[in-house]
């Protein structure tokens, strides 16, 4: 596991630590064919890998309309998430990366913590362009996710797909 990078890293530092981590899941799913066991990993490594990150998890899509949580690091996670609500909800339903600074300030937040401040939710897509889960990744600060962050995650969530078409993300 890589070292755990402190909540006040640079956006410089958070961009090596990406890298270093793409790398680093890139060598350990190599041949993997589960995709639970893809959606672990990742969630694991990237929780571990920064201080900042309060909760780190995947939510599939399991029936039109519907997340169900998958492998997440953390607090316990909402368990069903329809497409109408809450972040995660829309990032299925809009197939656009949601980065919130403040989530007390949506009214369709759905608040599983009480400490989330801001949230940042990447879709994951299959070869055909069909989202199949959401990246959600949630922090105790405010205002944390910065620009560098959201492009870093939505390249790995399409470097994943990429290099793991093998994998039926839907597991």
């Amino acid at each position: 596991m890589l070292s755990s990078l402190p909540a006040d890293a640079s956006a410089k530092e958070r961009e090596a630590q990406y890298a270093s981590l793409t790398e680093r899941l890139v060598a350990l799913l190599d041949g993997e064919r589960d995709a639970v066991a893809l959606y672990a990993t990742v969630a694991c490594e990237l929780h571990h890998s920064f201080d900042a990150f309060h909760w780190t998890g995947v939510y599939r899509v399991t029936s039109p309309g519907l997340l169900t949580v998958g492998p997440y690091q953390g607090g316990h996670g909402c368990l069903r998430i329809p497409f109408d609500r809450g972040v995660c909800g829309a990032a299925a339903r809009t197939g656009e990366t949601q980065r919130v600074d403040d989530v007390r300030l949506l009214p369709h937040h759905i608040a599983c913590s009480a400490t989330t401040r801001s949230e940042l939710v990447v879709p994951v897509r299959n070869t055909s362009g069909d989202i199949v889960a959401v990246l959600d990744i949630d922090s105790d600060y405010e205002n944390y996710f910065l620009e560098e962050d959201q492009v870093c995650l939505e390249a790995l969530c399409a470097m994943l797909a990429e290099k793991f078409l093998h994998v039926s993300l839907k597991g």
